[in-house]
């Protein structure tokens, strides 16, 4: 697999630093983080940006992300077709293929049938915005109690009913096991179909506990990363393995330490699964 950076890794570094730190530790990818890239191009140009990756012999796999985009109000649903069509643009100018795109909360009184019925709408309006751009839209679910989508399983179930090429799946190891996700729900995907592997691990906390802030380098955790990285690579995925770590503890770290550490970790789980 190729090895990404993500910019939630490394939350309180800039675009620029992100970019250099992800080259010089050896990253064939980045995960750039949408405020940061918001934040450069107040001086800076999309041109600017694809020169550093060139510079520091990186790709920009996607853009992370936009975020609730289900159940909005007219305002908000304008909100975020607007942010797909300007995301679009970035994306495209950079050579970056996918945009992350996260559901909502679920809203009080909703169930499974309207998640369902809410998210392919919504992925199928955005689907048109972004080919435009010849983009895909990376869809993650998230494993904590208060989102509207949960477990691989569903989104998966979404992805299939959304039936548009440029509408794939992000794994995240966090979401995957805070939700209960199943080995078997991967068996069940196509490869194709997922665009992106977040791996990270959290600390010994109850499930329903879990929180961004517990998530921990690979290894120092208990998500079952062998099983699932197995799991991911017995259906075929050879893609990028991204790190994604969200730990304010790390966010005080000089990020190239971070970089090379967060890499190394990753390495050792891969080659232990046979890469």
């Amino acid at each position: 697999m190729l090895i990404g950076l993500n910019g939630a890794t490394t939350m309180k570094a800039d675009l620029v630093t992100d970019i250099r730190v992800a080259g010089q530790a050896g990253y064939d990818v980045v995960e750039v983080w949408a405020a940061k890239l918001d934040g450069f191009l107040k001086t800076g140009t999309l041109d600017d940006v694809a020169h550093l990756l060139a510079e520091a012999g990186v790709t920009a796999h996607a853009i992370n992300s936009i975020e609730r985009i289900t159940f909005r109000d007219p305002a908000g649903k304008s909100e975020v077709r607007g942010r797909c069509k300007q995301l679009g643009r970035y994306a495209q100018a950079i050579g970056c293929p996918y945009i992350v795109v996260v559901p909502s909360p679920l809203p009080e009184g909703a169930d499974l049938v309207d998640v369902r019925r809410e998210s392919v709408a919504v992925l199928r309006e955005l689907a048109v915005i972004a080919r435009e751009y010849d983009v895909g839209l990376a869809f993650e679910f998230l494993g904590f109690s208060w989102c509207s989508v949960r477990t691989l399983a569903e989104a998966w179930a979404i992805v299939r009913e959304v039936d548009r090429p440029n509408v794939g799946l992000v794994i995240d190891t966090c979401h995957f096991y805070a939700g209960d996700s199943t080995l078997e729900s991967i068996a069940q995907m196509d490869p194709a179909r997922l665009w992106i592997f977040h791996i990270n691990d959290v600390e010994d906390v109850p499930k329903a506990e879990i929180t961004d802030a517990h998530r921990l380098l690979p290894g120092e955790g208990v998500i079952p990363l062998r099983d699932i990285i197995g799991a991911v690579r017995d259906i075929g995925y050879d893609g990028v393995c991204s790190v994604e770590l969200f730990r304010p503890e790390y966010w005080e770290w000089e990020p190239l330490r971070l970089a090379e550490e967060a890499k190394r970790k990753t390495e050792e789980l891969l080659m232990a699964c046979g890469r």
